[in-house]
């Protein structure tokens, strides 16, 4: 007789104890983090991503920045970015190359054991922007947006493709360009020095990973000292120790590039021959990929006799001819970039309505988040014009050049945030409508 209603009274306590564990879990940024890694390192090994074709003596294993690593992990330093011994390069910027050399030099080069540790790297660089994602969409909107777009993030399968199957990059520069972003966002409310030194010491790193998120930097920093004007707080001391900060370091690299090749290159020397990849005759706003180096024997060729610099050089001027002689032509040519960034270039696949379905749901991310910004806007939520900023700014270079969708994922996490902004304004504005 006693036992029943101590049954019962546990059957009652067991889902409250479930509820509280549950919105400890929602809310928590350690689970959150936790089980987007598990997700990504438990797909690298059940899907073997890890296992790269040989092919083209394992250039899918990282490309040039692979090559890169490997040579410095072979003792000839950063150099051979297409595989030949083509002497010293400055085509890419150099901290990934050497975080891969590293772990080239500790576990095998171009070894499934490197790729394992590598992606696994890169997966933990994306668990870890589930943290910024909380605290921006937090700051700028509500807990409930936070909440949303971190597990988002955290769970959904596209997030998860390039840190899961490239070593490249693009998911540590979606985490640091998170960061800056917080940073920025939250410097009005911040004394003293650290910020400033944060704040120049995080550009410099992201500048020596991925220099195109140099474009994002002078509207970070006017949009900080302008937030902290507006609070009577004065940021000149500030503003002046990050710039130092930040030029120290990117200034070794500098001075390394003027020493091997006698020229002022800031930090990577590539773009004219990316800007000829997506300009010249055959130009139809996407890669050019027949004209890359390691697809074309004739470029290669000029590559090697006419050393990088001169390569590129002579690729810039090719570039720059074929714009300056049809301007309308080139402003078309862009506008079709612009759509492609945004919507998805043009994609073959064997079958003919996958590529169109992966392209809509590209499409579908993007409208949800300019429709966001609109309304973020419009509402004058707190951060929304440095979002607006940061959009504008950083893929404007895909737009002269040619896009890809991996160039887009840096700008991903503003985007999940301001994508379920908009379905969490459109869930509380319909429910009432709904139910008469």
């Amino acid at each position: 007789m006693d036992s029943k209603p101590a049954v019962a009274g546990g059957q009652k306590r067991v889902p409250t104890q479930l509820l509280h564990a549950w919105m400890h879990i929602r809310t928590s940024q350690f689970w959150m983090v936790a089980i987007a890694l598990f997700l990504r390192v438990g797909w690298i090994i059940v899907g073997h991503t890890y296992k790269f074709k040989p092919t083209e003596n394992n250039f899918g294993f990282g490309w040039e920045m692979g090559r890169i690593g490997a040579a410095i992990a072979s003792g000839r330093g950063f150099s051979d970015a297409f595989g030949a011994p083509t002497g010293p390069t400055a085509w890419e910027p150099p901290l990934y190359p050497y975080l891969i050399a590293g772990v080239f030099h500790v576990v095998g080069i171009y070894s499934r054991a490197s790729a394992f540790v590598l992606l696994s790297m890169n997966s933990l660089f994306s668990a870890l922007t589930c943290i910024p994602i909380f605290l921006i969409a937090r700051r700028i909107f509500s807990e409930k947006v936070a909440v949303g777009s971190a597990w988002f993030w955290g769970l959904l399968p596209y997030i998860m493709f390039w840190c899961t199957r490239w070593v490249w990059e693009t998911s540590l520069s979606a985490l640091l360009l998170a960061v800056i972003f917080w940073l920025a966002l939250t410097m009005e409310d911040r004394d003293g020095l650290l910020p400033w030194v944060e704040f120049g010491v995080l550009w410099g790193i992201a500048a020596l990973n991925s220099t195109v998120l140099v474009a994002f930097l002078p509207a970070s920093g006017l949009w900080s000292w302008y937030h902290r004007a507006k609070r009577g707080r004065h940021s000149l001391a500030g503003i002046l120790l990050a710039s130092l900060i930040f030029i120290a370091c990117v200034t070794p690299w500098t001075v390394r590039n003027y020493r091997t090749f006698g020229k002022f290159i800031f930090i990577r020397d590539n773009l004219g021959a990316e800007l000829r990849l997506g300009n010249g005759p055959g130009a139809d706003g996407t890669w050019m990929q027949n004209l890359h180096p390691t697809q074309d024997t004739f470029a290669m060729r000029q590559y090697i006799s006419l050393g990088e610099f001169g390569y590129i050089e002579n690729r810039r001027r090719q570039a720059l001819d074929y714009i300056k002689a049809d301007y309308p032509r080139f402003a078309v040519l862009c506008l079709k970039r612009f759509i492609y960034f945004w919507a998805g270039p043009p994609r073959l696949a064997n079958i003919w309505w996958l590529a169109e379905v992966k392209n809509s749901l590209f499409l579908a991310s993007s409208v949800l988040m300019f429709w966001g910004l609109g309304r973020a806007l419009r509402q004058r939520q707190p951060g929304a014009w440095l979002l607006f900023w940061l959009i504008l700014l950083y893929p404007f270079i895909y737009y002269v050049v040619y896009p890809g969708p991996r160039y887009r994922h840096p700008l991903e996490p503003e985007m999940v945030i301001l994508g379920v902004y908009l379905l969490t304004e459109a869930g509380r504005k319909y429910p009432a409508s709904a139910r008469k």
